[in-house]
């Protein structure tokens, strides 16, 4: 599955798809390895021992909370790709996703550039989610810069960079947590994370405050065939903010993975107007919008 993302983001990086992108799937998969799998059935398409397309069906399913919450997630997302030498396994892509989820209200993110599969999707009943597509929707969008000319980071006194491997596993996963909680992130999920083949230590890189708390993280995940970087996740802890911790580990990660080879970054954000911070922190570090996705819906009573 990365090595179709690889091969994608080499001839058209605009038709790469939301959670298909090569390091999104390896924070994804690695996360998630722990979990019961049952909820999340997969299916690969191949041509002449090549992978052509796949699709990653979530389920609905109950999610236990770092906090003791639990969320019960009661719809059914698709995350896919197709190659476009092969655009047409799309509808195949369909029919299983529909088969799969059948009877839910079913979801799914395609490229908003790949016009071929949105007239696909369209005919197989699917139309645009106007929830998702408000002010405070849940879109995406996929940013990237090159990584000619990278501002030198300023933290503030008292503040230096590290790495995971400088601050060890559990460093990390409270890092994570007090950026993101409550979340279903764990010290588990974080080994299988470390286990997929892209995770580097050395490019999982940590800001810690005067008093010793990882005050803001973000792992980067080096695609060597095409040079390019991928930050995700990028968070900062709650009383952190504002301080410009977010924009010195951007430029220091930037430069750290300019040094491994990278000559291209990318990082992904939501898009709607109401969600405007992270496409601020981004934009002011230089990134810029390469694509992004339309959310269609699907009624769960519709064949």
């Amino acid at each position: 599955m990365q090595d179709l993302a690889q091969r994608i983001t080499a001839v058209r990086p605009d038709l790469v798809n939301s959670d298909a992108t090569y390091g999104e799937l390896a924070w994804n998969w690695g996360r998630r390895r722990a979990e019961d799998g049952t909820h999340r059935p997969r299916r690969l398409w191949f041509s002449g021992g090549e992978l052509a397309a796949w699709g990653w069906a979530h389920l609905p399913h109950r999610v236990r909370r770092s906090d003791g919450s639990v969320k019960d997630v009661t719809g059914a997302y698709l995350a896919y790709q197709v190659h476009p030498d092969h655009a047409g396994l799309v509808d195949e892509v369909i029919d299983w996703y529909d088969g799969t989820a059948a009877g839910t209200e079913r979801t799914v993110l395609p490229s908003a550039a790949d016009g071929f599969a949105l007239e696909r999707w369209a005919a197989h009943g699917y139309e645009t989610d106007p929830d998702s597509l408000g002010d405070s929707g849940s879109w995406t969008q996929f940013n990237e810069r090159d990584l000619v000319d990278v501002a030198e980071p300023v933290l503030p006194d008292g503040f230096r960079f590290r790495t995971a491997d400088e601050a060890g596993p559990e460093a990390a996963v409270r890092a994570h947590l007090d950026a993101w909680g409550p979340s279903a992130y764990t010290a588990e999920s974080y080994q299988g994370v470390r286990r997929t083949a892209p995770y580097r230590g050395d490019l999982h890189i940590l800001v810690e405050a005067p008093d010793g708390t990882m005050a803001s993280s973000t792992i980067m995940w080096l695609d060597e065939a095409n040079r390019t970087v991928e930050f995700e996740p990028v968070g900062t802890h709650p009383d952190y903010r504002r301080l410009g911790l977010g924009r010195a580990m951007l430029l220091h990660g930037m430069r750290r993975a300019r040094a491994s080879g990278a000559v291209h970054a990318t990082v992904a954000c939501l898009g709607a107007p109401g969600h405007p911070e992270a496409r601020g922190l981004y934009y002011g570090v230089g990134f810029r919008l390469l694509t992004r996705d339309m959310p269609l819906i699907k009624n769960g009573a519709a064949g």
